[in-house]
């Protein structure tokens, strides 16, 4: 075990503590814990700083509040699934298509809940399924609402590789297609995570109006085709702004970014 492992799972040891104790003085975790009184005292004062605990007027230690920010997180998205998963459904038997929701973790969208087409030829998703926020229209949603600062933060961050015949790697070009998607309200994309595959996407805002998740249905390439494609575009549209309506957003404007 590294040492940077040892001390993350010791902070994690301490931070447990304050699972059954609501507040510890330093003496106390020290007892509790078993560790060092300099590595704990350290290992505080790191946890004070990051916002992991707080001081009490008396000194002590107590859990800050960025636990409830995480709580939050974490509730949200538990509450999109459930709250999305029946109009997935019936997204799937209005169109045939498989349906995917994703959030964003990182410079990562993840897939978190899927409903696979009856069709005999499909796509292969799966929920956990990682994909880069510039590769492929579900991903790309999330991409497109960002703050104009974060997307910035991330085009320095990242590095665009072809990852099928169609993957935008070109930064004008993608900037470009952002734009579109946040004038149109979807996008759409050709062989970009998977050759010989489509997919549309559209925004799942949450009650402040923040987009906190993607729609997206998928599928073979020749299904999504002109004869298909605007009945596909409007009923995916459709399907995330009735899951953003049950999280709370009646916003008529657009949402984070624009």
């Amino acid at each position: 075990m590294s040492d940077k492992n040892s001390t993350v799972l010791k902070a994690a040891e301490l931070l447990q503590l304050f699972l059954s104790h609501p507040s510890l003085s330093l003496p106390q975790a020290v007892k509790l814990s078993g560790q060092p009184k300099t590595s704990v005292h350290r290992m505080l004062s790191s946890l004070e700083e990051t916002g992991f605990v707080r001081r009490t007027a008396d000194g002590a230690y107590e859990l800050g509040f960025v636990f409830l920010q995480f709580g939050h997180a974490v509730a949200e998205r538990l509450d999109i699934r459930k709250i999305a998963l029946p109009v997935m459904q019936r997204l799937r038997e209005e169109i045939g298509e498989a349906v995917n929701l994703i959030v964003r973790d990182g410079h990562e969208a993840i897939y978190v809940e899927k409903v696979d087409t009856t069709e005999p030829v499909r796509v292969f998703t799966a929920i956990g399924r990682r994909a880069p926020l510039y590769g492929g229209a579900c991903p790309r949603i999330l991409l497109s609402y960002m703050p104009d600062a974060e997307i910035e933060a991330y085009f320095k961050d990242v590095k665009m590789e072809r990852i099928a015949n169609n993957t935008i790697t070109d930064l004008e070009q993608l900037r470009r297609v952002i734009e579109d998607t946040r004038k149109n309200g979807y996008t759409i994309s050709h062989s970009e995570l998977y050759n010989y595959t489509s997919a549309v996407g559209a925004p799942i805002y949450n009650h402040s109006g923040k987009v906190v998740a993607g729609l997206s249905i998928v599928g073979p390439e020749n299904r999504y085709g002109d004869d298909n494609l605007p009945f596909y575009i409007q009923k995916t549209v459709a399907a995330a702004q009735e899951i953003s309506d049950k999280l709370g957003w009646h916003q008529a404007g657009k949402g984070e970014g624009s």
